[in-house]
């Protein structure tokens, strides 16, 4: 199966680690991942602001690019989402038709396509789980991250209360609305707070990047990680929390 991975410009840009991990993991679980080297943008910033010519002309871009491979990754179940059910739409627009190659978001990739729940991970750490918003109502990813992150070896979980509550970033929702989003901010970081955990762990760097700056700036002493870097975590190549 050739593999690409589609790492999203917020990973790209803010978090390279994570899309590293991707390609660790699965290569480790026998995939043979490509990265394009010309992808860009999936176009959902200029979607959600009301430019949707500048995002059909991205999603062609997308459909161009990933067109020759059997699957396509991401680590972000908001892009993936915006590839799946709003890419075709766009694509419309323009008289254009989408390539076929199916996007997954990462852990749907690993339990649905792979089969796997337990990827040979170990972490000794206690993490809790913010599913985000995309992931949980457009992709309805349900619990394949809880499934993984249990059959991680050394990892404690305990879950947040009501985790399905959005953190308050939703892209330039966080911008535009910045008190409603602190206010939304505020609420998610004190259920992560009362588990106790020291990661905070998610499939989305936006969201993460979002909680991960509030509880930095408060010195909570929780770390905030995206899966990719656990699940590729092992007893060989652990991870290593940086100050």
């Amino acid at each position: 199966m050739r593999v690409a991975l589609f790492a999203t410009c917020v990973t790209d840009t803010f978090f390279p680690d994570t899309a590293r991990a991707v390609v660790r993991l699965l290569e480790r679980l026998g995939c043979a991942v490509d990265f394009p080297l010309d992808q860009t943008c999936c176009g959902q910033m200029h979607f959600n602001t009301g430019y949707p010519d500048p995002a059909a002309e991205l999603a062609a871009r997308y459909a161009q690019i990933f067109a020759d491979y059997d699957a396509v990754v991401a680590p972000s179940g908001s892009c993936a989402g915006m590839v799946r059910e709003i890419h075709p739409g766009l694509l419309e627009r323009i008289d254009r038709t989408a390539s076929g190659v199916p996007t997954y978001e990462l852990t749907e990739f690993l339990v649905d396509v792979l089969g796997v729940t337990d990827v040979g991970a170990y972490f000794p750490h206690h993490v809790t789980y913010h599913p985000t918003c995309h992931s949980l109502r457009m992709l309805g990813v349900g619990d394949r991250p809880l499934r993984l992150l249990r059959s991680v070896r050394g990892l404690r979980l305990t879950e947040l209360a009501e985790a399905d509550s959005c953190c308050g970033f939703g892209g330039t929702f966080a911008v535009k609305n910045a008190d409603t989003s602190l206010a939304m901010l505020t609420d998610k970081m004190t259920a992560v707070i009362d588990t106790g955990a020291e990661v905070l762990t998610a499939g989305d760097n936006s969201c993460l990047m979002h909680i991960g700056g509030g509880l930095s700036r408060l010195r909570a002493g929780t770390r905030a990680l995206h899966i990719a870097e656990i699940l590729a975590s092992t007893e060989e190549d652990p991870w290593h929390a940086t100050p």
